[in-house]
């Protein structure tokens, strides 16, 4: 199994949990971004979590080149969550250095987009790994 898939199959595992939005999407960040949960978690997402989930497969489009992109999308959705969007995309492109306009860059504003539909819920924690498939992997399914 690819990292984008394990991504995927533990967002389904964490929706079958019964947690808040909030808290959904703070274990997504600590289960694949390596951002804990606790209030330590800014000194994890500044220094860039780590990779729990090893490998690949995510869309060419969306793709650096690295192992990383399960680590990246997760702990910028616990950043996110915890944040908000605009402070967010701004330390993405700000401190980060991810273009807007990078692999990098737009998986950030994937990492966004599926924090704001699970806060705002339209997109339900069910259709979270159904989601990550869809918008984020190479191979869906």
């Amino acid at each position: 199994m690819d990292a984008c898939a394990a991504l995927a199959e533990t967002a389904g595992r964490l929706a079958s949990s019964g947690y808040s939005s909030r808290r959904f999407l703070v274990e997504l960040g600590a289960a694949g971004g390596g951002v804990r949960t606790g209030p330590v978690w800014f000194i994890d997402a500044g220094l860039g979590g780590r990779n729990v989930l090893h490998g690949r497969g995510f869309r060419r489009h969306l793709d650096d080149g690295t192992n990383g992109q399960a680590r990246h999308f997760a702990g910028l959705v616990a950043v996110s969550a915890r944040l908000g969007a605009p402070l967010t995309r701004w330390l993405s492109v700000h401190v980060g250095r991810d273009a807007p306009d990078s692999a990098d860059g737009r998986l950030t504003e994937s990492a966004i987009r599926f924090t704001s539909g699970i806060r705002s819920g339209t997109l339900e924690q069910s259709s979270a790994a159904e989601w990550i498939r869809r918008e984020l992997c190479a191979r869906c399914g």
